[in-house]
């Protein structure tokens, strides 16, 4: 498939069907797999051996999604899990483990903060966030002896900062550790970040992957690039025990990573996707190439449109030229960013409340990222848990309007968003 280009990989990656097989992916729904001998099974369990005995572990189809968008991506494999925010916390936990510190772009989904600023806090994990903007020098302060990686959003969600993956990348490698991005709204077909440096990347597959809000689900996806045998990673590079001394690395090489996540924490902590979800998941990885044309190209006409009214305070698109992060997103993502607006009404939050609530085609949803157009207020909802010293560090004013442009006709978004902002 490393010759085809992305949007044929969207579609025949994963799956090749042999002579009178079904053409479309099954669904294995399946909890366990018979073998002959219990020799053979227990060459599974010891690793020696690849194949399928428990879903936890792995599945057929979910083997199948996860062999498309570790393609989609360019790595060497991938792991689909529950959701994303169990992507994120297994993306991390796999390296870093009580007493470890990360270094973590203070512009990501209030979801991953609080996971990260709490949940990871509580189990020994320290992170220091950083602004996303922040230079070289400012980054490199903010490491210390015990950094295990560093963390960021590719377009941050709901701010939409675009990260200078390369400079990230660039100084995560200095300190001898691995560059983790969470690469949910521009998807593979906008931008691999492993093309800029990225070593481990993420997505909530609930969003632009699936496309249709009909599965929660995330992934893992490994490079395979980074070297883990620098004295940093003692979970990789000695032996595991409870596989009976397996070091990951040496078994392993290049898929080190992606293994131990897995056949360690998968095994443990068990956030795995269900078969139906990996189905509909690769339904709508098939058509995400035509989507994310379309979700871009009325954005586009969207968020120029809103720049010229006279109710709007400000609008917040990449693809602008007024955009601080223009120059950024064509070097990184020449072909489109994502369907995502941010913007503010004149009035502040009472008149994007009116605004919000006047709207007919739109819904007002805690979701981003799907066919459908949708709009939410982040302060008050996916990130209300964060402080107004946090809201201001995450890029989210108390009058941020996000609005997920969907795929249906632009001039009918348009229209709606018109009516809206007239009862203002």
């Amino acid at each position: 498939m490393s010759n085809y280009r992305p949007d044929t990989i969207c579609i025949h990656a994963g799956y090749s069907p042999k002579n009178g097989e079904p053409r479309v992916l099954p669904i294995v729904q399946s909890t366990t797999f018979r073998y002959e001998s219990s020799d053979e099974m227990g060459a599974l369990f010891d690793l020696e051996k690849s194949g399928f005995f428990y879903t936890r572990l792995g599945n057929p189809t979910l083997d199948a999604v996860e062999q498309k968008i570790a393609a989609m991506e360019g790595g060497v494999g991938a792991l689909v899990t529950a959701s994303g925010q169990s992507a994120s916390f297994l993306s991390i936990f796999n390296i870093c483990r009580a007493g470890g510190h990360v270094v973590c772009s203070s512009a990501i989904y209030g979801g991953t903060f609080n996971l990260f600023y709490k949940t990871m806090a509580e189990m020994g994990i320290e992170f220091t966030f950083v602004s996303p903007d922040s230079t070289k020098e400012e980054l490199e302060a903010a490491f210390r002896e015990n950094t295990r990686c560093v963390f960021a959003e590719s377009i941050a969600n709901p701010s939409l900062i675009v990260t200078d993956i390369s400079l990230f990348a660039e100084v995560a490698h200095s300190h001898g550790v691995p560059l983790i991005v969470d690469n949910t709204f521009p998807t593979p077909i906008n931008f691999r970040p492993m093309e800029f440096g990225a070593d481990i990347v993420i997505h909530s597959t609930t969003k632009y992957m699936d496309g249709h809000a009909t599965q929660v689900g995330g992934v893992i996806v490994d490079s395979g690039n980074f070297d883990w045998n620098n004295g940093k990673y003692p979970e990789l590079t000695t032996p595991d025990e409870s596989y009976h001394g397996v070091i990951y690395t040496e078994r392993f090489g290049k898929a080190a990573y992606i293994v131990k996540a897995r056949t360690h924490l998968m095994r443990d902590i068990g956030a795995q996707a269900a078969p139906q979800n990996a189905f509909l998941l690769n339904l709508g990885l098939e058509t995400l190439a035509l989507r994310m044309e379309r979700h871009c190209a009325n954005a586009q006409k969207i968020a120029e449109t809103l720049e010229q009214h006279d109710k709007i305070a400000w609008v917040n698109y990449p693809g602008l030229k007024s955009s601080p992060y223009y120059a950024l997103a064509q070097k990184q993502m020449p072909n489109g960013t994502c369907g995502v607006i941010s913007f503010g009404i004149e009035g502040g939050r009472e008149s994007a409340v009116k605004f919000m609530d006047s709207l007919k085609l739109a819904s007002v949803v805690t979701h981003v990222a799907d066919l459908r157009t949708c709009v939410l207020h982040p302060a008050s909802t996916t990130h209300r848990q964060l402080s107004d010293e946090q809201l201001k560090e995450a890029g989210v004013s108390p009058d941020l309007i996000r609005l997920s442009v969907g795929i249906e006709n632009v001039q009918d978004i348009l229209e709606d968003l018109e009516q809206a902002l007239a009862q203002i």
